[in-house]
């Protein structure tokens, strides 16, 4: 459905750092007809249960918690993805947690 693309892109955060793709998540907030397209690449995903491989490389990066960080312990990392396969990812999220719910109901926890 095109207003799960919509909704997706619409909950995005402005001013994320990209994914390998270079593409800010601004970008593809201002242009609109790109959700149509969008949905036959999720709906062609889902029904054929594979990811692209551009959706499945991740770059991960170690911060400094600390500016003398020497640790690992004193690190974090961040994966940068890209806006598109987290877009994908939330509404295939979306799309599992209702067919759970259909099978599980409210009376089970």
């Amino acid at each position: 459905m095109q207003s799960e693309v919509e909704k997706a892109i619409k909950e995005m955060r402005n001013k994320k750092a990209t994914g390998n793709d270079n593409i800010p998540g601004d970008v593809l907030k201002l242009l609109g007809k790109f959700g149509l397209k969008m949905m036959k690449l999720i709906n062609t995903i889902y029904e054929n249960e594979e990811w692209h491989e551009d959706f499945t490389e991740v770059t991960m990066v170690a911060l400094k918690k600390k500016t003398q960080a020497t640790k690992c312990s004193v690190h974090r990392t961040v994966s940068l993805i890209t806006h598109t396969a987290k877009i994908e990812a939330k509404i295939l999220r979306r799309r599992i947690e209702k067919r759970i719910e259909v099978v599980l109901g409210d009376d089970t926890f």
